[in-house]
C-alpha cells in the first residue's frame, strides 16, 4: 500500500480535455463534447508536474467523472501513468450504487491507481450505518488501495458530520477525508479528533489557507490545474508556518479562486485553461459552456497571470 504521507501538501483534481464534438451537420456543437483529447490530457498533467504538484487525482468532480465512459477511464489513466514521474495517481471511483463503487475500486486497482477518491453515495442520503457498509464493501473490492473520502454536501446533498466520521476511521485503508463541506467549525473539530496516521485535505481553493491553519494536511486543487506553481508555494508556506508569505499568496489567488467558480465546477475552469493554450473548452453534458461574461473574466484572471499563454 502507498505510504499516505505522500497523499499530502499539493493535490489537483485534473479536468478531463474532450474533443468537440460534431453533429449531422458536420460543425463543432456548441456543448456536447465529444472524445477523450489525450494529447491535451498528457500536456495539462505535465504543465501541473512542472509546477510542483505533489500527487494527482483523476476523475474527480472536476475530471467530470461521472459522464466520462468506461472505456475512457483506462485511456486517461494509462496516459497519466506515463506522464507522472512517480507521483501518486488518486483515481476517482465514487457512486451512489455500492456495488458499482466496488466495481470502479476494483478496477482501479487494475489500472494502476495508488489510492481512490470515494464519494459520499449522492441522491440516497445514507444513514452512516449504510455509509459505513458502503465504504466497507469498497475497501473490500480493493485491499490494497488507501482511500481518501470526499465529503462535499454542496454536490451529495448529506454531510458526513464528525460524530460519524470515527465509523469510517475503523476502516483500515481509509486514510483521509477530502473536506469540501466550507464549514470551517466542522473540518477544526475532525482535525481535533483525528486518529493517528489519518488526515484532512482541503477540497476548497478558497478556505485552503484556513483549513491548513486548523490542521489540513494539505489541499486537492481546482485552479490548481491553471497555477500548479503558485498554489504549491501557497501549501508549502501554509504547512511551514510561514504566515505572511501565504497570506500575501492567498491574497493575489483569492480572485482567480473565486472566479473558477462563477458557474458551475469545471466549466470556468476549462474557459480558464482554454484561454491559456492548454486544452478546450469542450464539456459533457450537462454541464454547458460558460456565458460571455465569465469567459471574458477568466480570460482576463488567464492574461495577467499568464501573459506569455494567454490566447495561445
Amino acid at each position: 500500500m502507498l505510504d499516505t504521507n505522500r497523499l499530502k501538501g499539493l493535490g489537483v483534481a485534473l479536468a478531463t480535455p474532450f474533443l468537440p464534438a460534431y453533429g449531422q451537420d458536420g460543425k463543432p456543437s456548441a456543448e456536447d463534447a465529444g472524445g477523450l483529447d489525450l494529447p491535451a490530457w498528457r500536456r495539462l498533467v505535465r504543465h501541473v508536474l512542472d509546477g510542483g504538484a505533489d500527487f494527482l487525482v483523476v476523475l474527480g468532480s472536476t475530471g467530470e467523472g461521472a459522464t466520462v465512459l468506461e472505456s475512457e477511464r483506462g485511456d486517461l489513466m494509462r496516459a497519466a501513468r506515463e506522464e507522472c514521474r512517480g507521483k501518486p495517481l488518486v483515481l476517482g471511483t465514487g457512486h451512489n450504487s455500492t456495488a458499482r463503487a466496488a466495481a470502479l475500486a476494483k478496477d482501479a486497482a487494475l489500472l494502476g491507481a495508488d489510492a481512490i477518491l470515494v464519494v459520499i453515495p449522492y441522491y440516497n442520503k445514507p444513514q452512516i450505518a449504510g455509509l459505513e457498509a458502503h465504504y466497507r464493501a469498497v475497501a473490500a473490492a480493493a485491499p490494497d488501495l488507501p482511500i481518501i473520502v470526499y465529503n462535499v454536501p454542496g454536490r451529495t446533498g448529506l454531510n458526513l458530520a464528525p460524530k460519524d466520521l470515527p465509523r469510517l476511521w475503523a476502516i483500515p485503508q481509509v486514510v483521509a477525508v477530502k473536506e469540501s463541506s466550507g464549514n470551517l467549525a466542522q473540518i477544526a473539530e475532525i482535525v481535533r479528533t483525528l486518529p493517528p496516521g489519518k488526515h484532512v485535505l482541503s477540497g476548497d481553493d478558497g478556505l485552503s489557507l484556513a483549513e491548513m491553519a486548523v490542521g489540513a494536511s494539505g489541499l486537492i486543487s481546482v485552479a490548481g490545474n491553471l497555477l500548479p506553481k503558485e498554489f504549491k508555494a501557497l501549501v508549502d508556506a501554509a504547512l511551514a508556518g510561514r504566515r505572511e508569505e501565504a497570506v500575501a499568496l492567498n491574497s493575489k489567488l483569492v480572485p482567480l479562486m473565486d472566479a473558477m467558480f462563477l458557474e458551475s465546477n469545471p466549466a470556468p475552469l476549462k474557459a480558464a485553461l482554454a484561454a491559456a493554450g492548454i486544452c478546450g473548452e469542450s464539456l459533457r453534458l450537462p454541464l454547458a459552456k460558460v456565458q460571455a461574461a465569465t469567459r471574458e473574466r477568466v480570460a482576463e484572471l488567464v492574461s495577467a497571470w499568464m501573459p506569455a499563454k494567454a490566447g495561445a
